[in-house]
């Protein structure tokens, strides 16, 4: 197996496509499409599609996990959930694909028992048997306390493992105290580490580097239309994506984070890593649901990004 992915509060993700929505007026929806999602289901879905084999764990509500099953099916992706009682909550996106903006309505989930955790704790000992890279992400159930992925990362370090952590508030910065190898805040999640705005390159740059004193190998902050920043000991690059025609927002963040992976299981320098994980990230703007393009496009992709190296303390515009 080359990469485990664990999603503890997965969703089924409604998406709806309304041509100019409106709050507080009528709506005309042109069409819709169900999914199932949650960040970690997302980035295995990406891997998948890039011909690497994924394992996905976490929680899944046992009375409608029918659509998952068929998806880890078709894509041949292992399912280790563990199944809890309930049904997995459902998000709502509503995409108006002419403003390019995407609406979320994003429900609590259902709240794992203790047991389940502790089962959950046992299937990932397991799946250190035979793989090397674990990615927690999404963000936490209903009564889990904000250490649940620090304790995870430090139950996968201990055996050796190495993990991507993509979280936010809370399990964010309890996470990163366990040291992660690589963290991927978009710019929001990076101020609400350091409690105040990032207004610069340069200041987003000093905060990631804060974040490498922590035994962080590697942080991507993801930056919306400003493109990203991949820092790591040596280096930091400022990735600008092309301008392209955008279907849905939706899972953009969690396939940077698949592309990462892709990148690290190939041995590629951090230059290389970033153009690839830009290019998975144009890849889920360009199609519905979470799947990547052919490599064709792919590959158009990594040629067209611009990637330079970060010396400029100019503003955010």
């Amino acid at each position: 197996m080359d990469v485990v992915t664990v999603t503890l509060n997965p969703a089924i993700d409604q998406t709806l496509y309304v041509d100019h929505f409106q709050i507080n007026a009528v709506n005309r929806m042109r069409s819709m499409h169900l999914d199932p999602g949650g960040k970690g289901v997302n980035v295995a879905s990406y891997l998948a599609d890039y011909g690497l084999r994924v394992a996905v764990t976490g929680f899944l509500g046992s009375d409608n996990a029918a659509i998952f099953e068929q998806w880890f099916a078709r894509k041949g992706i292992l399912n280790r959930f563990i199944y809890i009682p309930g049904r997995t909550r459902t998000n709502i996106k509503i995409v108006d694909e002419p403003a390019q903006q995407t609406t979320e309505i994003n429900m609590p989930g259902l709240q794992p028992t203790p047991q389940a955790f502790q089962q959950l704790r046992g299937t990932l000992e397991d799946l250190a048997l035979d793989c090397d890279w674990f990615v927690l992400s999404g963000n936490l159930p209903p009564g889990l306390p904000p250490t649940t992925y620090a304790e995870l990362i430090r139950q996968l370090k201990a055996c050796g493992k190495r993990v991507i952590l993509d979280t936010s508030q809370e399990a964010l910065r309890e996470g990163v105290l366990a040291g992660p190898h690589i963290l991927k805040p978009n710019l929001e999640e990076l101020q609400q580490l350091n409690g105040a705005s990032l207004p610069t390159l340069e200041a987003i740059e000093s905060k990631a580097r804060e974040l490498l004193d922590h035994g962080v190998e590697m942080v991507i902050v993801s930056m919306g239309k400003h493109g990203a920043l991949f820092v790591d000991a040596a280096h930091t690059y400022l990735v600008e994506p092309p301008a392209i025609p955008i279907t849905s927002t939706v899972g953009a963040g969690d396939a940077m984070v698949a592309g990462v992976l892709a990148a690290c299981l190939q041995g590629l320098p951090l230059e290389a890593c970033a153009r690839l994980a830009t290019a998975f990230a144009l890849g889920a703007l360009s199609t519905v649901g979470a799947n990547l393009p052919e490599r064709a496009v792919l590959d158009s992709f990594v040629n067209r990004v611009s990637v330079r190296a970060l010396d400029s303390d100019a503003g955010l515009t």
